[in-house]
């Protein structure tokens, strides 16, 4: 299961665009814990500590020990906004924890032994890949890092779905027979990347016979103009 993290922050008296602007002129993020019908508690955060949470991965699985006003407040990230054009975090939404409460979280898929897998490994197969995470209802204590999948003994053709593995903790909430991955034979792939090769080699050929025709006709138009020059001279 994931570890809980702590987070220390500062209570906001005030909210809108300009006092968000302030708050991140002093290095800081505007955030806001919500739920557990409980108002809304604005506060700020600091930006180099989320910005290394975020981009860490898995930040939106994490159950957070939020330090602010004196109080320790179990929360949870359900959204985060990054700049456009820098990805520096802008807000983050923090969903409170309460007992007996559980979450939707999408956990992160992880295939392994693919070395073990014949269809792959000895067959020149391709996973392909229909769900890189599962969307579970879980407790926020219990959430898992990953959902593994073992793909020892996997031939070309096998498909993987939701019933064939193991879910850790909670509940999925979609259908049992929701495909999560299958192996392709190695003949999808290659037709697929020998067309794409065979489209950009005619094209690069075409724009070089084009080239080469401006060329040719400029050289010529060149020889013309010499030509005439040198009969005007005499």
């Amino acid at each position: 299961m994931s570890a809980s993290k702590s987070l220390e922050a500062v209570a906001r008296d005030r909210v809108g665009k300009g006092a968000a602007r302030a708050v991140r002129r002093q290095g800081q993020i505007p955030a806001v814990i919500y739920g557990g019908n409980q108002a809304p508690q604005a506060i700020a955060i600091e930006l180099i500590r989320t910005r290394t949470l975020i981009y860490a991965g898995g930040f939106k699985t994490t159950l957070f020990n939020i330090k602010v006003g004196g109080k320790n407040v179990r929360a949870i990230p359900r959204d985060y906004q990054l700049d456009p054009v820098s990805g520096v975090p802008l807000h983050v939404d923090f969903l409170r924890v309460v007992a007996g409460q559980t979450v939707t979280v999408d956990v992160p898929v992880h295939f392994l032994n693919e070395e073990a897998a014949p269809g792959i490994k000895q067959n020149g197969g391709t996973l392909n890949v229909a769900q890189h995470t599962l969307s579970l209802d879980v407790a926020p204590d219990q959430i898992p890092e990953a959902i593994e999948v073992d793909l020892t003994g996997r031939e070309i053709g096998d498909a993987i779905h939701v019933s064939d593995i193991k879910i850790p903790v909670g509940t999925y909430t979609g259908e049992p027979t929701d495909a999560v991955a299958n192996i392709l034979p190695p003949t999808v792939l290659g037709a697929e990347v020998e067309a794409e090769e065979a489209a950009i080699a005619e094209a690069q050929s075409a724009e070089a016979a084009e080239e080469k025709a401006e060329a040719e006709a400029e050289e010529t138009e060149g020889e013309s103009d010499e030509k005439s020059e040198g009969s005007d001279k005499a």
